[in-house]
């Protein structure tokens, strides 16, 4: 079986496409000749800066020899019928048979397909492949009309077997298939004739061009780590990075460079941040002081003063960049040490539009403010620095720094806030309000960073469900899924409770008065008064209503009352599907989550999740289990009970009719279980509830089997009803477990 090689040589391919693209490559030559029935053993894919490379092990001579059988119309049909029958079929009435069946005499048609070489179907398939290559972005050249991420310059196509290598025919707008590749273009740059893989890839070897990306990756980070070892440093890890900078050289050679020492003191992230975005550097800092002090830039050549001209130029340039970072710095600076300090930011935020319905940035500063200060109590921070932290954490995004280094925002207003004389709790809600901004992301948890990133993920969530811009499908273009997620994990991570449907009104009311321009602030910020002092935003409303010196409009009036209370419910059936998913990573199955959902104070999410995982645990054991089918028996048989008599029994069971042992057994288990139950429910102690519920597992089901509950007498049928009911009642006093599946 002959091996197959394919090289598509072009110019520069840009490294973010290279690894979609080997794959893309390896998929449509390999299923294209599958189709056609020539099958494989093996193939891998491998991409460089301008070349893609397909190897594909084991291949067919040809394509099989096929036989298919295909029914045709009745004997006695109408010659049409039949002469249409063998048109299709390529054959002739000689070729067909005649067979018996249930439904009279039918004709048959063999069509034999003879197989066909492997060359003709890989060039078929080679040429289909090119044309319709789903490169994101491609151009054309010259006066063709094919079109190729850069340039095409050359294919490589071979079949390769035991006595030789045979070149596949193939011609895709004048450019003809052959056994040519081509070395490095500066220190190999000549055709190099290859004869298999391995011929390829070790005569691309010597020709300066490593294949493999993971090989050229490798080699980087072992010779940056080493160098900067040597030199008593370490590289500053960037897996991003580094599998761009494989991406752009093909013979990789590390060099290390110095940082101007008029830019040493700059900030280790603006350093970082500056040589990575625009010249691909590798950021090397000192491990005793934390600073970046070195570079490592990775040429595609190896020189004859070992790189010390590429490193000047490279040096020349770096220091052009970090001139712009520092002059940034220093006017920042300068703005943040000022009279008017961080402020003067705020006040510029009055002219940038957060959302056309929400109000600018510095209206979205004043809701997440006020929400912060009401927040922090609830977090054991101090209500007046959580409101300073949150008027100053976005102030950042007026920087000259930020506005150059989007990425940086937050981070440089940690700098800024430090710099102004800021407390360190303030300095670090500006970094940390944002977190966490994906699920490997750490969560504040310094108390002020707690109260600001709840406060901007809480009015996030409330402001975009008060103008109905909820996430649909797979669109999010808010990223309100991220930071619904996030509510909870700094929620959960943090052993915080708060309640979250008073807070979800609050804040849509603030939204929504953000959106309607007729609203005074004054009734607006009566309302809010009527939902601190009620706790509930009818009840609320209604005081709120009957006071005579209110001068909300009557439509906005009832809009509001009307939208916000199904809001918040829909708020928080939101979240509770983010927390299904958070959960479920973590092995707590949806059932049981809606279990819990189910039971009162279900917007208390850490309350929720505690639940959840007692529960959770509980299932996985065989008492917790089995508990869950006696109380599924218990359940059915009172509810068919109660539907038959008419009744509820629900008004306590006595022990003095109980007949049994079993059934005096089952009072005194139920009230040993209540016993831990309620002081366990009263001091959130799930885990003991949980574990005293499953503890009935025996004493239900020695019930169950000597005792029949519908007895001919009356008083201890409905007696034993009545312990069926405060079986009941214990069980889903910790849980719905009529929610519970299996």
């Amino acid at each position: 079986m002959p091996d197959l090689l394919i090289e598509l040589f072009s110019e520069e391919i840009p490294a973010r496409m290279q690894s979609r693209a080997a794959d893309d490559l390896k998929k449509l030559v390999t299923n294209g000749m599958v189709e056609a029935g020539l099958t494989y053993a093996s193939a891998a894919a491998f991409a460089t800066p301008r070349r893609l490379c397909l190897t594909v092990e084991g291949v067919l001579d040809a394509s099989p020899r096929t036989v298919e059988e295909r029914k045709g119309p009745k004997a006695d049909a109408p010659e049409k019928a039949i002469e249409g029958f063998l048109r299709g079929a390529g054959l002739s009435r000689d070729d067909l048979e005649e067979r018996d069946t249930p439904k009279g005499k039918i004709l048959f048609a063999k069509i034999t397909r003879d197989g066909r070489p492997a060359a003709d179907i890989i060039a078929e398939v080679l040429d289909h492949t090119i044309r319709n290559f789903p490169w994101p972005k491609s151009m054309r050249w010259g006066s063709g009309s094919l079109r190729w991420v850069r340039p095409l310059q050359s294919i490589l196509c071979i079949l390769t077997r035991e006595d030789g290598a045979d070149v596949v025919p193939l011609d895709v707008d004048g450019i003809t298939a052959g056994n040519l590749t081509y070395g490095h273009r500066f220190l190999a740059p000549d055709a190099i004739t290859v004869t298999g893989f391995d011929d390829y890839t070790t005569k691309l070897k010597r020709a300066h061009v490593v294949l493999d990306s993971a090989e050229r990756r490798d080699t980087i980070w072992n010779d940056a780590t080493n160098t900067a070892f040597a030199n008593g440093l370490e590289v500053v890890e960037d897996a991003g990075l580094l599998a761009e900078v494989a991406g752009l050289v093909e013979w990789p050679v590390v060099l290390m460079g110095r940082i101007g020492d008029a830019f040493l003191d700059l900030p280790a992230e603006v350093l970082q941040t500056s040589m990575k975005e625009h010249q691909k550097f590798f950021s090397v800092r000192n491990p005793k002081t934390g600073r970046i002090e070195r570079f490592i830039t990775v040429a595609n050549r190896t020189t004859a003063d070992n790189g010390a001209t590429i490193l000047a130029g490279n040096e020349k340039v770096l220091s052009a960049r970090l001139a712009d970072a520092k002059f940034f710095w220093d006017n920042d600076l300068r703005t943040a040490t000022s009279d008017a300090g961080m402020d003067a930011w705020v006040d510029n935020l009055k002219n940038v539009t957060f959302h056309n319905k929400l109000g600018t940035q510095a209206e979205l500063i004043e809701r997440m403010a006020t929400l912060a200060c009401e927040l922090a109590p609830m977090v054991g921070a101090d209500p007046q620095e959580a409101r300073q932290a949150a008027k100053l954490a976005k102030a950042d995004l007026s920087s000259e720094m930020v506005y150059e280094f989007p990425e940086l925002q937050g981070l440089m207003g940690r700098y800024y806030a430090a710099a102004a004389g800021h407390s360190d709790a303030i300095a670090a809600a500006a970094e940390e309000h944002y977190a966490p901004l994906g699920p490997s992301d750490a969560v504040p948890t310094a108390p002020v960073s707690i109260a600001v990133a709840l406060a901007e993920k809480i009015d996030k969530l409330t402001g975009f469900w008060a103008i109905d811009e909820k996430p649909t499908g797979s669109k999010d273009p808010f990223a309100l899924r991220r930071a619904a997620l996030g509510v909870i994990r700094i929620l959960v991570e943090n052993d915080l409770h708060v309640a979250l449907d008073h807070l979800n009104s609050v804040q849509l009311v603030r939204n929504k008065a953000q959106a309607k321009p007729d609203l005074h602030e004054a009734d607006v910020n009566d309302l809010l008064g009527e939902i601190a002092k009620h706790g509930v935003f009818g009840a609320a409303f209604d005081a709120f209503l009957h006071r005579k010196d209110h001068k909300l409009p009557s439509e906005s009036f009832g809009e509001l009352r009307e939208a916000v209370p199904a809001k918040t419910d829909n708020l928080l059936s939101f979240l509770h599907d983010r927390l299904k998913v958070y959960l479920k990573d973590q092995g707590i199955r949806h059932d049981v989550i809606d279990a819990c959902i189910a039971m009162d104070g279900s917007d208390d999410l850490n309350l929720l999740v505690k639940r959840a995982r007692a529960l959770s645990d509980a299932l996985k054991t065989d008492d917790g289990g089995n508990l869950i089918q006696a109380f599924k028996r218990a359940n059915n048989i009172l509810s068919q009970a109660e539907a038959a008599d008419g009744v509820e029994y629900s008004y306590g069971a006595d022990v003095k009719f109980a007949e049994t042992p079993e059934e005096k057994a089952l009072f005194a288990a139920l009230d040993a279980a209540e016993a831990r139950i309620t002081p366990a429910m009263q001091a959130q102690d799930f885990t003991t509830a949980v574990s005293a519920m499953a503890g009935l597992r025996g004493p239900l089901d020695a019930f169950f089997d000597a005792v029949q509950i519908n007895t001919d007498n009356a008083t201890v049928r409905r007696n034993r009803l009545n312990l069926l009911s405060r079986i009941r009642t214990i069980c889903t006093g910790v849980a719905d477990l009529t929610r519970i599946e299996g």
